[in-house]
């Protein structure tokens, strides 16, 4: 059985993190870790290094670029893959241009759990 893949979820609404983690979890392919502040999710990252980071734009004490920044300083997380999960954009903007947005990998919330798995596949090349 191929080892599961580490996804740690930075993100302040419980129900949209809950929602996330029971539907990758439940597909068997992902061990989903859950931390609702910034900071707390910069410091989980270091500690568990997982291979890919989820991280809400607006958060309560500090926002997703903030985050981001702290976690592309250290180089204990520099080099992990990090999603921006947003509700700003347009969800037909970040289709239209593949998710990706002055670089940045982008989901526009909501989000359906098939397509979050596979584009969490496709970013880590499986």
């Amino acid at each position: 059985m191929a080892e599961k893949t580490t996804i740690l979820l930075i993100d302040d609404e419980e129900d949209f993190a809950y929602f996330v983690k029971l539907n990758l979890e439940r597909t068997g392919r992902f061990s989903v870790e859950t931390v609702s502040r910034g900071a707390e999710g910069a410091r989980t990252a270091r500690t568990i290094k997982p291979d890919l980071i989820l991280l809400d734009l607006l958060m309560p004490d500090m926002d997703g670029t903030e985050v981001a920044e702290q976690l592309r300083e250290s180089p204990a997380t520099r080099d992990i893959p990090i999603v921006f999960l947003t509700a700003l954009a347009q969800k037909a903007e970040v289709e239209a241009s593949d998710g990706v947005i002055g670089g940045r990998n982008y989901i526009a919330k909501p989000v359906e759990p098939g397509e979050l798995a596979q584009r969490i596949e496709t970013l880590l090349g499986r």
